[in-house]
């Protein structure tokens, strides 16, 4: 017999899961105890019956190996129906075709305060003509005070009547019937009651949020109803969709904040909209939503710079405390990102640890980490074909170690590619340039160079006592 504990100690099983890859395989019965306790939650469309109280607030305290559970809940949890709500559309025009990205707010009255409108608009005003034609904003107005809502779908409708008629913004409510219990809460974290109650609906208002939007798209932003876009966001998140093309992934991050600018497939909404009311009341949204990454088995963080979105609210939405947080990694104004075709890296440099060569060359926040070069180190990139390229940028040391960056040396890039000690390289170079202060660009390069490039080769002029960080390469092709 399995002793059961609070329902609390689910999330302290699937956190140690990942510290168990090594212990022995789950047992069959452990898996079922699991399985019914995720099929209670879900009978007759309802997570919080009544007479399955004690049931949910259970789960066994046998091991589990996290592999095998990572499996256990993909299938297990692999909700493809939806959650059986009715919404109330407040404004909307019927979607006439699938679109690409989905943009989702939920937004709540304030005490003081209120963004959602600027929020919209930079959303609509920061979106080119063509960008438009691809995108799909949602609006949860969650707040049970129908009065709040008439005067906020009054307002949007007023300001956003064409993109409302061309379906790309529609208003939609979740009635409060269809909330579970908000009061009486467990207070985790020691959180006071009203803070739990305020967290734990958010949890829901962002399940029905995300169950709507399932169909809608192709992808799915979160949002939150006080941010500021960059220009031509939806452009930025197609090109690094296109290169990740082939690896897996179930987060992409567009901002280091909270939730705002997290990227997720929409075939993966149903099962996180589920995720989000098995867990309402354990912990804040964006606490989950890493653990929902971490057990559809993407370890890491997968974030992009520059950020895309940056919080503006000076007011939070709970209790109207003050919110000053903002992302110092947001640039407003358009960023190129570089197209970075496909290559392979190396370095006869001594790697420190796992910073290896490829993390200069990803647009993820990684980079490439090595002892004191010498002179005649290499840096090598060799293109799997030739291309044409407009534009380098090379950056390297980072702000907390300035010291880091390569303090002489050149760039230069090379054709006709032989096989050299099982290595691929190029017999002739040609130089672009010295670095200076550590930074090497160059625009122009498809005029300056008489032909296809296959080489892109950093070379040291000068040993240099401090480490080496190239935290990363751009290349932006014709």
């Amino acid at each position: 017999m399995f002793k059961f504990h609070q329902m609390k100690h689910i999330f302290e099983i699937l956190d140690k899961m990942r510290c168990l890859r090594k212990r022995s395989t789950v047992s069959f019965l452990g898996v079922l105890v699991i399985f019914l306790l995720f099929m209670n939650l879900y009978i007759e469309d309802s997570y919080v019956l009544e007479g399955h109280k004690q049931l949910i607030r259970e789960t066994s305290t046998h091991q589990l190996n996290s592999e095998r559970y990572v499996h256990t809940f993909k299938d297990l949890s692999n909700f493809s129906g939806a959650i059986n709500v009715t919404y109330r559309y407040l404004a909307a025009t019927p979607l006439q075709r699938k679109r690409y990205l989905t943009i989702g707010l939920s937004s709540v009255k304030r005490k003081k305060g209120n963004y959602l409108l600027e929020t919209i608009k930079s959303i609509f005003e920061q979106s080119s003509y063509e960008e438009l034609k691809e995108i799909s904003v949602v609006v949860h107005l969650a707040d049970f005070n129908s009065s709040w809502r008439d005067v906020m779908v009054q307002d949007i409708t007023q300001k956003f009547a064409h993109h409302i008629i061309a379906g790309r913004l529609m208003v939609i409510h979740a009635p409060e019937e269809y909330y579970p219990i908000l009061d009486g809460l467990k207070r985790n974290y020691n959180d006071p009651e009203d803070r739990v109650k305020f967290r734990s609906k958010q949890n829901v208002d962002y399940a029905f949020l995300l169950n709507f939007c399932a169909n809608t798209s192709d992808y799915y932003v979160m949002l939150e109803d006080d941010v500021r876009c960059s220009k031509n966001f939806l452009t930025a998140i197609k090109k690094v969709i296109t290169s990740l093309e082939g690896t897996y992934w179930v987060t992409l991050e567009f901002s280091k904040l909270g939730y705002i600018g997290k990227l997720y497939h929409s075939r993966d909404l149903p099962r996180l909209a589920h995720f989000l009311l098995m867990f309402y009341q354990e912990m804040p949204c964006d606490w989950l939503l890493t653990h929902f990454r971490g057990l559809l088995a993407q370890k890491n963080v997968i974030r992009f710079k520059p950020s895309l979105f940056q919080h503006m609210g000076y007011y939070s939405s709970y209790k109207g405390t003050e919110n000053k947080l903002k992302d110092d990694d947001f640039e407003e104004e358009s960023f190129d990102i570089p197209d970075n075709p496909p290559a392979s890296l190396y370095t006869n440099m001594n790697v420190f640890e796992n910073y290896e060569a490829s993390k200069a060359y990803s647009s993820v926040d990684e980079y490439f980490w090595g002892k004191p070069p010498s002179t005649g180190d290499v840096f090598m990139i060799v293109f799997e074909n030739p291309i044409i390229i407009k534009k380098i940028k090379v950056n390297t040391g980072t702000e907390d170690r300035q010291n880091d960056i390569l303090h002489h040396g050149v760039l230069d890039v090379g054709k006709n590619v032989i096989l050299i000690k099982q290595r691929r390289q190029c017999t002739t170079y040609l130089r672009l340039g010295e670095f200076k202060n550590g930074n090497f660009e160059i625009s122009g390069v498809n005029q300056k160079i008489p032909f296809d490039i296959r080489c892109m080769r950093i070379y040291v002029t000068k040993s240099q006592k401090e480490w080496l960080i190239i935290r990363s390469i751009s290349i932006w092709t014709s």
